[in-house]
């Protein structure tokens, strides 16, 4: 490109979660930053929008450097929407979102802020990433995730993404020198077993804190799960075409 390129960052543990401002520090080497993001946590909103109430949006100044930055009162989703239609005066080159504390890998990604962003992005005709490091900790380090933003993104702005499709990239939390490479592969056969922490209020009334296991099915060694257990770092591509095409066929079957 002979100009900067334009690239739209986003999260979902907030803006100024330690993943998103690692984020920033990169991608601002590479092109022209505007963040959308929220002014708090909006962990596993999935693809919400706002609807029932007003938005806001304003403009923020976190750190020193040159990117424009906004803190905005909705989703993940909301920060796309109103970034891409209201705040910045072109379409962006690209969209990142993350870094997210934490796997999105497997079905955690239906439920993550963090991919619905890049998801929202792909749904605008961006070119999109999801970043994750597994890694739950608010001083999580991100020094080995940097690098693996650094090359996608170039990857990603030099080679263009099919139409329709965003990027689930996973990170395991390792040095940079100890991760194995990069796999592209599928989203594991996995789920969560839900258990639900009943407890009692002062006022005697109940509530729930919602717990649970997350539990591997597939034994296969083409997924996200085996890549991120075996030290690389996971490259799933992610559609919002959710239409299971396989089950057309058996469908067309019955006397409807």
């Amino acid at each position: 490109m002979m100009n900067k390129p334009l690239i739209l960052v986003s999260n979902d543990d907030g803006i100024s979660a330690p993943g998103i401002r690692a984020l920033i520090e990169v991608v601002r080497e590479i092109g022209e930053v505007v963040v959308v993001a929220p002014d708090g946590p909006q962990s596993g909103m999935g693809h919400a929008i706002t609807l029932n109430s007003t938005l806001r949006c304003d403009k923020v100044h976190i750190d020193e450097g040159p990117q424009t930055e906004y803190a905005c009162s909705g989703t993940p989703v909301d920060c796309v929407k109103l970034a891409v239609s209201t705040i910045m005066d072109r379409k962006p080159d690209l969209c990142v979102s993350g870094i997210n504390h934490g796997s999105n890998s497997s079905i955690n990604v239906i439920y993550s802020g963090t991919m619905s962003a890049a998801v929202e992005g792909a749904l605008e005709g961006i070119p999109s990433v999801g970043f994750s490091l597994l890694d739950y900790a608010h001083d999580a380090d991100f020094t080995a995730s940097k690098e693996v933003v650094r090359k996608i993104v170039h990857k990603v702005l030099d080679e263009g993404l099919p139409k329709g499709s965003c990027l689930n990239v996973n990170i395991p939390n390792l040095a940079y020198e100890d991760i194995n490479g990069y796999k592209v592969c599928r989203q594991a056969d996995a789920n969560w077993v839900e258990d639900f922490d009943e407890r009692k209020d002062p006022m005697g009334r109940t509530y729930y804190w919602l717990t649970g296991s997350f539990q591997n099915f597939d034994k296969g060694n083409d997924t996200d799960e085996w890549a991120l257990a075996n030290g690389y770092v996971s490259v799933v591509p992610v559609k919002f075409d959710i239409t299971a095409h396989e089950t057309i066929p058996f469908l067309k079957k019955w006397e409807l």
